[in-house]
């Protein structure tokens, strides 16, 4: 398998919304079913990986590089977690100074000169901080290394408003970097009626709701044990929701430009499902 065919996935979302939690739990579903992946985190913080890893604090690709400079081995950056995940955190600069989207141009550039896509793998996924596609943090679309783009979101308004400008982003750079929205992903907060209005808001980007994803408690009690749902308790019903997102991906071939909606557009679905009701019910708008 050439780089080319390797399914290059980029998961965005609104901040908080679980796009780490998520992927990491999805690429579990992956590798269980026995398929090569690698985790490149393009996040700051640092924690796409934890729960592949068992809580191993990774060094960052940016700190590796400032400690020991450029002449560096792939395995200063890239450990294999959970069932042969390979993981790479690309990290940020030191606070106050610099961008912290240019870390992601730096590894991805780094890992493709250290050989890192290799021809057996069949996934790479690229979780992205932001709200927004702008900056370094378009990179992994701006640059058509990703082809595919997840949207975690949930019933919340504010979730719904972060997915409909990331679609704003996807579109613009559709055109020039090839990339495809492939679907919403909920990670349900238990908001009334959540899966009709994630399932609708999808329809009017173009896209669909790729997998609902109930919300239970074993999620938090797997990272407390620094795990994913599949590695801690792997027989419950949870786990086998993240193995049926991951087969939703693994056979997705349905790829859109999406259309983002109005303002006016989205606050009428938002409207149509109740939400909006309930929140002037919950701050007496």
């Amino acid at each position: 398998m050439s780089e080319n065919n390797i399914r290059q996935i980029a998961i965005y979302g609104k901040g908080g919304i679980g796009k780490s939690t998520t992927t990491q739990n999805l690429t579990a579903g992956l590798v269980d079913a026995g398929k090569h992946v690698m985790i490149v985190g393009c996040d700051p913080k640092a924690d796409s990986t934890r729960l592949m890893l068992g809580g191993l604090a990774q060094k960052t690709v940016l700190d590796t590089l400032r400690e020991e400079g450029e002449d560096i081995d792939l395995d200063a950056i890239l450990k294999e977690g959970f069932k042969g995940v390979r993981c790479v955190e690309s990290g940020g600069p030191e606070p106050g100074v610099g961008c912290a989207g240019r870390g992601i141009i730096t590894s991805i550039g780094l890992l493709e000169r250290l050989g890192a896509y290799t021809e057996d793998l069949d996934y790479v996924f690229y979780d992205v901080l932001g709200d927004v596609v702008c900056g370094g943090f378009a990179m992994p679309i701006r640059e058509g290394k990703a082809k595919e783009i997840y949207i975690v979101a949930s019933g919340e308004m504010m979730a719904l408003y972060a997915a409909n400008n990331i679609s704003k982003g996807i579109a613009r750079y559709a055109r020039t970097g090839g990339v495809r929205l492939g679907g919403i992903i909920c990670n349900s907060r238990k908001v009334d009626r959540e899966e009709d209005l994630v399932r609708a808001f999808a329809k009017e980007l173009g896209t669909k709701l790729i997998h609902f994803v109930p919300r239970d408690n074993v999620v938090q009690r797997a990272e407390i044990h620094k795990k994913t749902v599949i590695e801690y308790e792997p027989d419950c019903n949870q786990a086998n929701e993240y193995r049926k997102l991951a087969d939703a991906i693994e056979n997705n071939r349905d790829f859109v430009i999406p259309t983002p909606l109005s303002q006016e557009r989205l606050e009428e679905i938002l409207m149509e499902y109740g939400l909006m009701d309930s929140l002037k019910d919950d701050y007496r708008i």
